[in-house]
């Protein structure tokens, strides 16, 4: 599986995991009510809104947050947050892009700035690292979804580009514009999906040992720590011994 897919498991397993869910929560919630805001709070008539709800429900969130978070942008008690992308190197040389949503542009600059430089990275110009990458629509199924050759002719039906199984699942690609539709299609023959986003997939990644691996992880864990943060994207690659050793770590 690619670099991010492999990052995901690790955050998926590791501890804290009442502080992450807290955590993820509360960005799924800001997603909802600026989607909400900047179209129709229908998720059938507003395709962002639509992701963002099937994103927060493959992620457990009560439907009740749901709710709470369409009403504050329909109860016109939202702020007013703008979505800015950062971009910079990791430890090693890693590519990092760090999505964010902010009503304080000037803070947010200055923390992801300081995170980078504490954690052995520098903080680059737009466009910096984003050659490294292509902006996708990815959807995640569990194993039981069903074996590869089930899932690959389903995506082809669907429309999806391209197909990554292993035991942990199955991450499926699709151009960046044809997400709701791929994952609706999907949605009738594998079921509700995992995780149904847009995201920014690695054209070259950067192999990593055991040591680069744990100080990439602090520099990821203390940007996503912050609030205006919404996601963070590395071109990391690692063999599957590094992986496996830093999860016992």
């Amino acid at each position: 599986m690619a670099g991010h897919s492999k990052w995901a498991n690790i955050q998926h397993r590791k501890g804290r995991q009442d502080k992450i869910r807290a955590k993820i929560f509360s960005k799924l919630s800001k997603e909802i009510t600026i989607a909400a805001k900047m179209g129709d709070p229908d998720p059938d008539k507003n395709p962002r809104l639509r992701l963002a709800v099937k994103e927060a429900k493959g992620q457990s969130m009560p439907k009740d947050n749901i709710e709470r978070a369409i009403k504050k942008a329909t109860g016109g008690d939202a702020e007013d947050y703008e979505e800015i992308r950062y971009e910079g190197y990791g430890p090693n040389g890693v590519a990092v892009i760090v999505e964010a949503m902010t009503d304080n542009r000037n803070r947010t600059a200055s923390t992801v700035r300081s995170t980078f430089t504490k954690n052995g990275g520098n903080l680059g110009e737009t466009g910096s690292v984003g050659f490294m990458f292509e902006r996708k629509g990815e959807i995640v199924y569990p194993a039981d979804a069903g074996d590869a050759d089930d899932v690959m002719m389903a995506a082809i039906e669907a429309g999806a580009e391209d197909v990554e199984s292993s035991e942990d699942g199955h991450v499926i690609y699709c151009a960046d514009t044809d997400l709701n539709d791929v994952s609706t299609a999907l949605e009738a023959d594998l079921g509700e999906s995992e995780s149904t986003k847009l995201v920014w997939k690695p054209t070259t990644t950067t192999e990593l040992d055991l040591d680069g691996m744990q100080s990439l992880m602090r520099l990821v864990e203390a940007l996503e720590d912050d609030d205006d943060v919404q996601r963070v994207t590395t071109n990391f690659e690692a063999s599957d011994e590094v992986m496996a050793q830093l999860e016992e770590a």
